[in-house]
C-alpha cells in the first residue's frame, strides 16, 4: 500500500507543476488579450473621437469653387 500511495504522491506532484505551467501559460495569454484591446481602442476609438472635431475645421479651411 506504501508504494501506491507514494505513486499517488508523484502523480499529483506531476499534475502540479503541469497546472502551474498552464496557469502561466494563461496569464501571458490573457496580458496578450489585454495588449490587444488597449491597441485595437488606440487605433480605433480615439481616431472616431477626434474625427468630429478635424473635420469642421478641414472643411471650413477648404474653399469652394464659385458656382457653388
Amino acid at each position: 500500500m506504501d508504494g501506491g500511495q507514494q505513486a499517488l504522491i508523484e502523480k499529483i506532484s506531476a499534475l502540479e507543476v503541469k497546472v502551474d505551467k498552464v496557469y502561466a501559460s494563461s496569464e501571458k495569454m490573457r496580458k496578450y488579450f489585454l495588449w490587444t484591446g488597449i491597441i485595437t481602442i488606440a487605433v480605433i476609438v480615439i481616431p472616431l473621437l477626434i474625427l468630429p472635431f478635424v473635420i469642421p475645421a478641414f472643411l471650413s479651411s477648404v474653399s469652394l469653387p464659385s458656382g457653388y
